[in-house]
């Protein structure tokens, strides 16, 4: 189990490994941090920077009488290192016994000050807690008994305990969140190039099958998905095919009809039957053009949406058509320009035939961008509003194409709409009228 585990990339070795990394990570920085803060927050005597001058500083005064020794270590103070001598120990008003050792435990301080030198150390630790005094103190015995003080300042990042431990608990949190950020990215990659390229094929029923990659988890959904995209693909193929067949085929015995209703000598149902015949022909020309159309889908290209809605506009008022236009003056859109004109003309057709006052209005909302067709008319009754798209539901009951063609329009144009991942809804108008409203996703 364990080797089949690590054997595996799954989301829960990668969980596991997440936990365990930051752990680690978390470790590693307050490991890092308690070492930095105690070297150099506050370093011991040997690490301060001022071993030579003390050395220094000891030997001079040693040498000089005991009464000028006093105005010598006033003498060599300086902003970074103050230097009091007294005869007493106790003058210097100290805690308590600090660190005591010989210089030669350090080899440095050996070198400079003999190893036999007696030192002191205090730390501000040492000091009662909050007492203002608490600095870095340096206690050097000399020769006659007497004592040198130095107090170096302490380092202006000097942390208390408290502000170490919320240090300590801030890195643990920064590593761990900074482990936890690149491990959910890089677990997050695969899952948003799955989701695109979902939402690929649901605006593009040609679109590629998506790479295999990411956590096993993962990758049995996008083999899933794979399938399920060729089986969806293949289902539309053969039902295309099928019912262009039908179509294609039905011509010949339409065909066969017209010259036989020649010879017919009653003309009143000579007429009829031709025009039962002609209506046929027609329907099915329509249902060629829908299934061509679905076969064979335009390629997306960047344009600028509004400029193709402004150039119909004037392509209308050209033929003394009145279309009034509203939105921005530019709108780029990565889509089917084409396809979009297509269902842009297939509505305002169906606002110029039924209604008066086309016009159509251009928004960006969101995620979506949004083209609404509205005219002024009679609109749709509120039960029909669905079954407008439903293939050769018309309306007007005759199938005259002069008073509205065999009812492909409405079911083309939603189609091509769809494949573009977008919908396209009606509704009616307040105050009398229809809004057809046309969704397409931003892809930004």
């Amino acid at each position: 189990m364990i080797r089949r585990l690590l054997g595996r990339d799954t989301l829960r070795k990668r969980i596991a490994l997440t936990i365990f990394v930051a752990l680690l990570a978390s470790l590693a920085l307050n490991a890092l941090f308690v070492q930095l803060a105690g070297s150099w927050a506050r370093p011991p005597i040997d690490r301060t920077g001022l071993l030579e001058q003390i050395a220094v500083i000891t030997r001079v005064i040693e040498r000089a009488p005991p009464a000028l020794r006093s105005k010598l270590a006033l003498a060599a103070s300086t902003p970074t290192l103050q230097v009091t001598w007294s005869t007493q120990r106790s003058d210097f008003g100290l805690p308590g016994p600090g660190v005591q050792f010989n210089s030669g435990q350090v080899p440095a301080m050996g070198q400079l000050l003999g190893p036999a030198r007696v030192i002191e150390v205090y730390n501000p630790d040492d000091w009662p807690k909050g007492s203002p005094e608490a600095h870095y103190v340096a206690l050097v015995a000399l020769a006659d008994d007497s004592w040198l003080l130095f107090v170096p300042p302490e380092r202006s990042w000097g942390l208390s305990v408290t502000a170490r431990l919320a240090v300590v608990i801030g890195l643990g949190l920064v590593a761990t969140l900074l482990v936890a950020w690149l491990a959910t990215r890089q677990l997050a990659a695969p899952l948003q190039r799955f989701a695109s390229a979902a939402r690929r094929f649901g605006g593009d029923l040609r679109a590629p099958p998506i790479d295999i990659e990411g956590p096993e988890e993962i990758r049995q959904a996008i083999i899933a998905f794979n399938t399920m995209q060729a089986q969806i693909q293949h289902f539309i193929r053969e039902r295309t095919h099928m019912l262009a067949a039908i179509s294609h085929d039905l011509r010949a015995p339409l065909t066969r009809m017209r010259l036989r209703s020649e010879f017919m000598e009653d003309l009143d149902h000579k007429h009829k039957l031709i025009r039962d015949v002609e209506e046929m022909q027609s329907m099915i020309n329509e249902a060629l053009a829908f299934f061509r159309e679905g076969t064979q889908l335009e390629q997306r290209t960047a344009y600028d949406l509004s400029e193709l809605l402004q150039t119909l506009v004037d392509d209308y008022r050209d033929q003394q058509l009145a279309v009034t236009f509203k939105g921005p003056a530019h709108l780029v859109h990565d889509g089917r320009p084409l396809a979009t004109k297509r269902v842009i003309v297939n509505l305002l057709e169906n606002a110029m035939k039924y209604a008066r006052d086309p016009q159509i209005t251009l928004s960006h909302a969101g995620h979506l961008i949004v083209i609404e067709v509205s005219d002024r008319g009679p609109g749709i009754p509120e039960e029909a509003l669905q079954r407008v798209f439903d293939p050769f539901y018309r309306l007007e009951g005759s199938r005259n194409r002069d008073t509205g063609g065999v009812g492909l329009g409405l079911s083309a144009a939603r189609a091509s709409v769809r494949e573009q991942g977008g919908e396209l809804t009606l509704r009616n108008r307040v105050g009398g009228g229809l809004v057809a409203r046309v969704e397409l996703p931003d892809g930004r």
